[in-house]
């Protein structure tokens, strides 16, 4: 009981401040001096215009005539604000012509200004009132909640993300203006380590008046309304004692959440191993080490777990709860103190019998001898490894343990082993040799030797070990290397090993060396039907008979799950090499037995020979690999010679990759221009920039045939470059003349495997001349799978140089929602293969509708590809949908057609 007091304090420490619930407080108080610690800069994107005291002065007192707000929020969408938010009750009337002039100018916004949604509680403890924005409003504007909840501090540390109002869940303010989904997670902690300062903050009067300066820094920013004037009272209590308005609470917010700094507490799991870690380290040292080292220990613990607190949550956005811990350091430190008082006398006895508790105890063999190598302690390990009784050995030498070596050389000494100890760090020497048991058996010993200067001369100590079950395992290891473990047979490694040394020896007599890989055909529906098991079995059949079949000539391997391969010097072979690979495959026409069933197994071969087939083992194994391919698909049960033929294929492939490179450098490839289009009306939008290639004798040659070679080989990034640079001279070129075309580039997987994409489109923007939001970048998932991190990053800075970024043929993948919300995009493309079936196909027409209806939700542009009449124009400009493109529009057509066609169109309504 005594030894574990230490540890009994520190557990009815901890038991004490969970229960009393202290721990809460203290892990709140670290938390807000972290933010205190910290220092963060807000990005600028949020700014307050508030209803401060200079307005109240010079308007009037509160609450204004609604038509202000109107004549505001016309002021803000003048200034190219972002989006607009009030933090203002709306949920009674005034006079009706203030309604009406705000309700107008909501309607002129394009019903983007979020208004706000809150419970109030009511008289008396009743269910609490919901305070809705007037219909009028709430039909032109997006609704969001500003509540928050104030803990039994009185101090705001979370914020919601949404809040069940009724029966629909309604998003929090913060949340719509980031532009994240609610989905109903839990609140996060608010970054309070962001300095409310830094929010840029203008007045009400001076936007409503029309304040040039301004309304210069409003373009293209998020504002929040709302009330910062102290007689307004919308005032909350925040960490380290600041007190900070409503609108600049929800701008913190929304600033969390912009810098992905939506704090959450890490996993109890991480507190608890820290608990287990200090609790272990404690009870390994506390006798071990003496009291002043370990109070540094625990001291530099405690610095150690809040630095490394500090900097993790300024990192990311992560919070530990470093509180039980600091309550056990200081739990232990006290434990320190009282058993300086209480347990010093003790210590000398502890001291005298901890060898012999240890050495008693331990499960390997503890010999101990005099300077003169006569045992004097002999531990129950001893005994259960050599036989011999304490009462048997001590006394005698310790040679007794030791077999003389076979080759007539000395037994280990104990003396040399013991000195030599000494000289090396950590004072212990292993050495293996062969020990005898007392019933004369050998067995291999692993001895761990040491010495030390003891009262009655030189003392040596020995921790013995019998290692013959791990030689065992070290045979068992070595053969698993090189065999497999289910049939026995050579695995690849061996395989190859093998191989290779009849190649070498092929090369000096004129023979050869022939490489057979056979797979079996159908066996995965044995494993379906049967079982692993059964499937097992025939595995194991299937290698009994192949070895039965080359009688021991031939190197017999598994290659992988139904695949083996034979490897046969041809002089061994007494036959031609097709006879005898026909003549393996007409083996399996006699079904095998696997346990008690009887299975028809056929076998396709696959054959390549020395030189003519490869002349490396690589070579064979890959060129056999290729002709058992052509055997599985022409024919199965039989076998096929490898053959230049084969490679055809690979060649053709490789002639292709040859002629893009040289079309690379001629210039045959060419940009065609699709039209895109606002559906309601037919005026033109954009155009998506598609590759084409002018071959010098074929003509146009399909992208559906060069392009997957492009994209996987070396010359993707070079002809996504000039796509990009192309198509953005032209966009430039365009606008030059007047025309503000938007052109869409689609995305190659190249381009952001190598080098700083957002650099590459900076560096071309500022090169053309281009405006930004005339580039449009299209992506596919396949892309967005490569180092998602990364991709966000760069999707984010591609972002904020103005260029939009679509995500292309949505639906057709199987993570597109979830990329929806994680990956920063502009809007997306509905698939032609949905648009296509529109209206025939309730399904596609229910896929696309509600594809529509989600991207609003978001905030999202929707572009349908392939609309080929006017019918399916109507109908996707029913659901909603503002944007298309298709052979109904246009075909993708060469710069000068499409300015033809096009942009002559434009210039002459111009001029009208």
């Amino acid at each position: 009981m005594k030894r574990y007091r230490p540890h009994i304090l520190v557990v009815i420490a901890l038991a004490v401040v969970l229960s009393t619930g202290w721990h809460a407080a203290l892990r709140n108080a670290l938390t807000d001096l972290r933010f205190k610690w910290q220092s963060r800069e807000a990005t600028g994107d949020i700014v307050v215009v508030g209803i401060d005291a200079p307005s109240i002065d010079q308007i009037g007192v509160w609450p204004w005539p609604r038509h202000l707000h109107a004549e505001l929020l016309r002021r803000l969408e003048a200034a190219g604000a972002q989006d607009v938010a009030f933090d203002v009750d709306f949920s009674t009337p005034s006079d009706s012509a203030s309604d009406e002039a705000f309700a107008k100018a909501l309607r002129d916004a394009g019903g983007s200004t979020v208004l706000p949604s809150f419970k109030q509680p009511t008289p008396k403890g009743g269910p609490a009132h919901v305070n809705r924005p007037l219909k009028a409003f709430s039909n032109q504007s997006w609704p969001a909640v500003v509540n928050v909840a104030i803990e039994s501090d009185g101090l705001v540390r979370r914020y919601p993300f949404g809040e069940k109002l009724g029966d629909a869940f309604m998003p929090s303010m913060a949340v719509v203006l980031a532009g994240r989904d609610a989905n109903q997670r839990p609140p996060f902690l608010v970054d309070f380590s962001i300095r409310a300062p830094s929010i840029p903050a203008f007045s009400y009067v001076d936007v409503l008046r029309g304040d040039s300066a301004t309304l210069d820094k409003l373009k293209g920013k998020k504002v929040i309304i709302g009330a910062t004037a102290l007689e307004l009272g919308d005032r909350f209590s925040v960490p380290n004692g600041r007190i900070i308005s409503g609108p600049v609470l929800q701008a913190l917010a929304a600033e969390s959440i912009l810098q992905n700094r939506m704090l959450r507490w890490t996993s109890d799991m991480g507190m608890v191993l820290g608990l287990g870690a200090i609790s272990l380290l404690m009870m390994y040292s506390w006798r071990r080490v003496a009291p002043g080292l370990r109070v540094a220990i625990l001291i530099a613990a405690w610095a150690a777990v809040e630095l490394a607190a500090l900097l993790v949550q300024a990192r990311w956005p992560l919070v530990i709860d470093t509180s039980l811990f600091h309550i056990a350091i200081i739990a232990y430190l006290t434990a320190i103190a009282l058993d300086e008082i209480d347990f010093r006398s003790l210590l000398g006895r502890i001291a005298e019998s901890r060898f012999h508790r240890i050495a008693m105890s331990l499960g390997d063999g503890l010999v101990c001898t005099d300077e003169d190598h006569r045992i004097t302690v002999w531990n129950p390990g001893a005994s259960a490894i050599f036989g011999y009784m304490p009462a048997e050995i001590i006394g005698r030498p310790f040679e007794t343990l030791c077999t003389p070596p076979a080759d007539g050389g000395a037994r280990p000494s104990m003396h040399d082993a013991a000195r030599q100890a000494l000289l090396v760090p950590g004072g212990a020497v292993v050495v293996e040799f062969e020990g005898r048991r007392k019933t004369g058996e050998t067995f291999p010993v692993e001895a761990s030797f040491s010495g030390w200067q003891g009262t009655d001369g030189f003392q040596y100590g020995a921790i013995l070990r019998d290692i013959s079950v791990r030689k065992r395992e070290a045979e068992r290891i070595r053969y698993l290397a090189e065999h497999d473990a289910l049939t026995g047979l050579a695995n690849r490694n061996k395989l190859h090993v093998g191989l290779t040394d009849l190649i070498a020896a092929a090369e000096q007599p004129s023979s050869g060396v022939a490489l057979l890989v056979l797979g079996l055909d159908g066996f995965q529906e044995i494993n379906n039907m049967l079982g692993h098991s059964a499937g097992d079995l025939v595995l194991r059949a299937v290698a009994e008979r192949l070895r039965g079949e080359v009688e021991g000539k031939a190197i017999v391997a598994r290659l992988s799950g139904d695949e083996f391969a034979i490897a046969i010097d041809c002089a061994d072979l007494g036959e031609p090499v097709p006879a005898f690979a026909e003549r393996i495959a007409r083996a399996f026409e006699t079904p095998v037995a696997a346990g008690a069933r009887q299975h028809r197994v056929r076998i396709s071969v696959g054959v390549a020979v020395y030189p003519e087939g490869g002349q490396k083992a690589d070579d064979l194994l890959s060129n056999g690999h290729l002709a058992l391919s052509r055997a599985k698909a022409t024919r199965r049960g039989s076998h096929v010679v490898f053959e230049a033929a084969i490679r055809q294929e690979l060649e053709h492939r490789l002639t292709l990759e040859g002629e893009l490179a040289l079309a690379a450098d001629r210039g045959e490839f060419e940009l065609f221009y699709q039209p895109q289009v606002h559906l309601i009306d037919g005026s033109l939008v954009g155009a998506e920039a598609l590759i084409r290639w002018r071959h010098p004798v074929r003509g146009y040659v399909s992208p559906a045939e060069f392009m997957p070679v492009v994209n996987t080989s070396a010359l993707s990034e070079r002809i996504a470059k000039w796509v990009m640079e192309t198509a953005c001279r032209q966009a430039r070129a365009w606008e030059l003349s007047g025309n503000d075309v938007r052109v869409a580039i689609n995305l190659s997987p190249s381009q952001l495997q190598s080098g700083d994409l957002a650099h590459s489109v900076a560096a071309l923007l500022d090169e053309t001349g281009l405006t930004p939001s005339l580039l449009e970048i299209e992506v596919t998932e396949d892309i967005l799978l490569h180092d998602e991190r990364r991709v966000l990053e760069m999707f984010k800075r591609i972002q904020e140089l103005g260029v939009r970024i679509l995500f292309d043929d949505f639906g057709t993948g199987y993570a597109s929602l979830s990329y929806l919300k994680k990956f920063p995009l502009d809007g997306l493309k509905i698939d032609r293969s949905f648009v296509f079936g529109l209206l025939s196909n309730s399904d596609d027409a229910a896929i696309v509708g509600s594809t529509i209806g989600l991207s609003k939700q978001l905030g999202l542009t929707v572009v349908a590809e392939g609309i080929e009449n006017r019918a399916t124009a109507d109908l996707l400009v029913s659901m909603g949908c503002e944007e298309g493109q298709g052979y109904f529009f246009g075909r993708p057509m060469p710069a000068e057609a499409f300015e033809k066609q096009f942009l002559a169109e434009l210039a002459t309504v111009s001029a009208a």
